[in-house]
């Protein structure tokens, strides 16, 4: 019968079978070796000061996919010289977690070597399997790596918490996953030199990896062998388009095609072609490119575009954007396509766009002069005196909350900036705008 859970690894146990996936014989073998995550493992970073003292310790490894939450489970058992046991909480239940603890208990009574207990997704534990942990982690008997997905102080039982450390993985940068890609490429553990990788298919590479190590690694592995496969020493876009499952997008997020591609997302919206603009959306998510620009961009059309004539297109870009940075992506990718279709279907209107344009120009043309007395700050000691305030007439008092009254400086008087259109919430306003000008203005 198969175990549910590794044998336990021995301590410099860094053997990797040959024909194992590259991810897995990549997988560094110490704390050095490990690529990102700076923040956990520069000079005196938490993680690097707990490994090198050898303490005893509980973690938590919370962050997306590929940021090496297994890689560092592993690689601290290595340098602490621990027994090393992974469950996965896919599998593993009760009985096997007590299994586990029975096993360190011995080995730490009779061979006084202590045991770090990884447990890959544990927030599929349930709170019963969860607390099964409390005793074994409170009374140090295993140090226990539970990594997850998801945010642990909704998925891991508090308890549990209290006894670990939290740490935050972050997605790889690009150039985090270019420096696997060519290590992997050079490595006596890797490909050997085997093959070549061009630029524009490291480019490819990085982009649809998304921060993601395994995801590059996967990618490549499968590129050099249809790049062998082919007879060619050398993994060109080409080549690395019919081993993986996603076509190279023509982009590129520092140049020309950035901004085409941006530009073409808000002429679509602009244009009410609500399936060109979430063709664009996805071109961009498919690249990599950033989603907080992309949110920017959205934000700003639903003013630009839109305005008066939709005012909840604004709540909803910005609500787009708020979900974006709190949920990240790829699941961001969902509330910028419901921004998208609000906008592109949205009645469209530039007159808030038109109205603040010609009343900057005006204002850089000089065209100003004293704010009328009446509307001058009148709270202070001797405002009075200098007139301020006097012939003020305060709206809330009339009946319609409205009365005749000048605001503007003298230059501007019956100068229309805002001009509504008749399209969308617009047309009502224009009609109350109208009266609500003829009744400001009879004062003049």
């Amino acid at each position: 019968m198969t175990s549910l859970f590794d044998e336990p690894a021995e301590a410099g146990d860094d053997v990797v079978d040959p024909g194992a996936p590259l991810a897995v014989r990549m997988r560094p073998r110490s704390l050095d070796e490990v690529v990102g995550q700076s923040h956990l493992l520069g000079p005196r970073a938490p993680l690097r000061r707990l490994v090198e003292a050898d303490e005893p310790m509980s973690l938590v490894l919370y962050g997306p996919p590929g940021t090496g939450k297994t890689t560092l489970a592993h690689v601290i058992s290595l340098a602490t010289k621990r027994q090393f046991v992974q469950l996965s909480a896919l599998d593993a239940g009760v009985k096997e977690v007590r299994a586990v603890i029975t096993s360190a208990k011995r080995e730490l009574t009779y061979g006084g070597r202590r045991t770090v207990l990884f447990i890959d997704e544990v927030h599929r534990f349930s709170k019963t399997q969860q607390d099964s942990l409390l005793s074994a982690v409170e009374d140090r008997i295993v140090s226990l790596i539970a990594a997850t997905t998801e945010n642990p102080f909704f998925s891991v039982v508090s308890p549990l918490l209290s006894r670990s450390l939290v740490l935050a993985l972050q997605p790889l940068s690009d150039d985090d996953v270019r420096t696997l890609l060519r290590r992997a490429l050079t490595s006596d553990r890797g490909l050997d030199g085997a093959v070549t990788l061009s630029a524009e298919a490291e480019e490819h590479l990085v982009r649809v990896a998304g921060g993601d190590g395994r995801k590059a690694l996967t990618a490549l592995e499968s590129g050099a062998g249809a790049a062998r496969a082919a007879g060619a020493s050398e993994i060109d876009l080409a080549t690395l388009e019919t081993a993986v499952a996603q076509a190279a997008v023509r982009y590129d997020r520092q140049g020309d095609m950035h901004y085409d591609v941006a530009s073409a997302l808000i002429k679509s919206i602009r244009g009410s072609d609500v399936d060109a603009a979430l063709h664009y959306l996805a071109r961009m998510v498919v690249a990599g490119e950033d989603p907080r620009f992309i949110a920017r961009r959205l934000v700003i059309s639903a003013s630009e575009d839109i305005g008066m004539a939709d005012p909840t297109a604004l709540q909803t870009a910005v609500a787009a954007a708020d979900a974006v940075a709190f949920i990240g992506m790829p699941e961001g990718h969902f509330p910028l396509a419901h921004a998208v279709v609000h906008l592109a279907t949205a009645p469209k209107s530039n007159a808030v766009t038109v109205a603040i344009s010609e009343s900057v120009a005006d204002v850089r043309a000089g065209l100003g002069g004293p704010v009328p007395p009446g509307l001058r700050d009148a709270h202070y000691g001797g405002a009075k005196k200098l007139g301020h305030g006097k012939t003020y007439v305060y709206p809330h008092d009339a009946p319609d909350g409205i009365v005749p009254q000048q605001y503007p400086p003298d230059a501007l008087v019956g100068r229309d900036y805002y001009r509504p259109t008749g399209r969308g919430v617009e047309a009502g306003i224009g009609a109350r705008l109208a009266k609500l000008r003829a009744i400001v203005r009879r004062a003049r």
